[in-house]
């Protein structure tokens, strides 16, 4: 087996199999396969796509290239709530707690800002001496101890995906949805959550510009998801203003208090009381969101 063969049959609009998809993670991995020709292949992909079989082994080669946290073999349910991001996107802070408190654990494993956003550890780190880097023994007992934890993410978590983003970020291969998708499923797999919700922003103020391309890549990564075993759902909202009043992290932070306080703008406060409901009755936790919304006004 040759990288520039499998370049070839994707550019042609050929499918690879698993052997071969496995097979061109491993050498990247291994260094046997140069950035110029992974390069090749990801601009290959950009243009002629991927199958769902497809993109689902990338997923899988990417999740396995590294450390595994298999959550769910040690606490379950155990969820975790992604957001592709956004300006003032701060759901996260408030949707984590809120279920916790309603006696759901929650371990999340989240990342830096990226373009125009800020992520969830940027605006943690506002708090003077917040640590985000935690071994996976202390992840795993931080959570089963307060039953939520928020951490930095791994540099031994799914190694594949940062090697291959950097990539994407210099050959115009970053909105290739297959790739998008492969790439945030990859981590939420090797977490192993048992429960995933993710929170796919459309609009000027997020990466996916319409509703309709929103709505594809949320569709993959729930198939993604499912197929791995992980219970998975997605929720499509729009990012075409700042959620809340504040942007920038510190501001963020505070604001995310105020609204697990009961304060706050009601417009991203009604978002975070839904999706922690979602979460709930994700779980079993809920019989229905009705339920579910008395758990979390009463947490």
């Amino acid at each position: 087996m040759q990288a520039v063969e499998l370049i070839r049959k994707k550019r042609d609009g050929g499918e690879l199999s698993t052997a071969e998809i496995n097979w061109l993670i491993e050498q990247y991995m291994k260094e046997n396969i140069p950035d110029y020709q992974m390069s090749a292949w990801l601009m290959a992909v950009y243009w002629r796509g991927m199958t769902t079989r497809e993109i689902g082994d990338l997923t899988l080669a990417m999740a396995s290239s590294g450390e595994e946290l298999h959550m769910r073999k040690t606490i379950s349910p155990v969820v975790d709530k992604h957001s592709t991001g956004g300006v003032g996107d701060k759901v996260t802070l408030v949707v984590a707690p809120l279920v916790a408190a309603c006696g759901v654990a929650v371990g999340k494993m989240t990342g830096r800002g990226l373009g125009h956003t800020g992520g969830t550890i940027d605006k943690l780190e506002a708090v003077p001496g917040f640590r985000a880097e935690l071994s996976r023994a202390e992840f795993l007992r931080i959570v089963m101890k307060h039953n939520i934890v928020l951490a930095g993410q791994s540099a031994d978590l799914a190694p594949a995906d940062g090697k291959i983003y950097a990539l994407r970020d210099v050959t115009g291969t970053v909105e290739s949805i297959p790739l998008i998708a492969a790439s945030i499923m990859s981590k939420k797999l090797a977490v192993g959550s048992s429960h995933l919700l993710l929170d796919v922003k459309f609009g000027s103020g997020a990466f996916m510009k319409t509703p309709e391309r929103a709505r594809e890549l949320a569709t993959t990564m729930v198939e993604i998801g499912r197929s791995a075993g992980m219970h998975t759902a997605a929720a499509i909202t729009s990012m075409q203003q700042p959620l809340g009043r504040a942007v920038g992290n510190a501001l963020e932070l505070a604001e995310a208090i105020a609204i697990l306080r009961g304060e706050g703008p009601k417009d991203i406060a009604d978002l975070c009381y839904q999706e922690a409901a979602e979460l709930l009755v994700m779980t079993g936790k809920a019989a229905d969101m009705k339920e579910a919304g008395q758990l979390v006004e009463h947490a």
